[in-house]
């Protein structure tokens, strides 16, 4: 028993120095956001979160928003508080697609057998930053990032820029999102999103064979090729 008691008192000593260590730290007001959003299990954001997801459910799937929910995380992934930025709020519901029965045949199965197992290989933000784009054809989609969750949906916010404003044709950090060889970038794979599902994070041993893509990948390697010597 004593044994226990003194790993108790071991662990809360080092809790508290660990606390006392983090309220010492010389940090900006981002800085403890991230701090915050970093401790989601917390008792405080435990209790915004659930009440947030209760309002968002009450709300239609796309929504735009004034401000940023995470302004530390949306700063980070490009939004600045200037004319020509537009958040939207995008609802995806989780699990496996719905598959696809082209001219309703079902080949002698069950309408209902097995249609939600089809689980695709993009993931479920860069499958709502898809479904964002489509309902917002003029503007670009920079980046997203998540802000809640339920049992059945999952949340994100969308950062939009639009590419005929004055303010982001005149900025030379964010005007190369005016060229039109970004138009429907997300649908393309080619946010932060959408790079993480087709594994282009990262480079070296394991990603060697993601470049430019894994089908292209594949297909140069498993070309035959027949020279002709002259």
């Amino acid at each position: 028993m004593d044994y226990v008691n003194i790993g108790i008192e071991k662990l809360t000593r080092y809790r508290l120095s660990r606390s006392a260590l983090f309220l010492s730290k010389k940090m900006g007001a981002y800085q403890y956001l991230r701090e915050l959003w970093t401790k989601k299990q917390s008792d405080v954001m435990r209790f915004i979160l659930r009440l947030r997801c209760w309002e968002y459910r009450q709300l239609p799937e796309l929504v735009r928003l004034t401000h940023p929910t995470r302004p530390d995380k949306a700063r980070r992934l490009g939004y600045k508080a200037k004319q020509g930025f537009v958040l939207y709020r995008i609802r995806i519901r989780k699990g496996g697609r719905r598959r696809v029965a082209s001219k309703n045949r079902l080949y002698g199965k069950n309408r209902t057998h097995h249609i939600y197992q089809l689980t695709p290989k993009i993931n479920l933000q860069a499958l709502g930053e898809m479904k964002a784009g489509k309902a917002l054809p003029s503007l670009r989609l920079l980046n997203s990032y998540w802000v809640n969750e339920d049992g059945a949906y999952k949340y994100y916010e969308c950062i939009f820029v639009d590419p005929m404003h004055a303010a982001i044709q005149h900025d030379p950090k964010i005007n190369w999102i005016c060229d039109s060889v970004h138009t429907r970038r997300e649908a393309r794979g080619l946010t932060s999103a959408g790079k993480q599902h087709r594994a282009l994070m990262g480079k070296g041993k394991g990603f060697r064979k993601m470049r430019p893509s894994r089908y292209a990948d594949w297909k140069i390697r498993n070309t035959m090729k027949l020279h002709r010597f002259r």
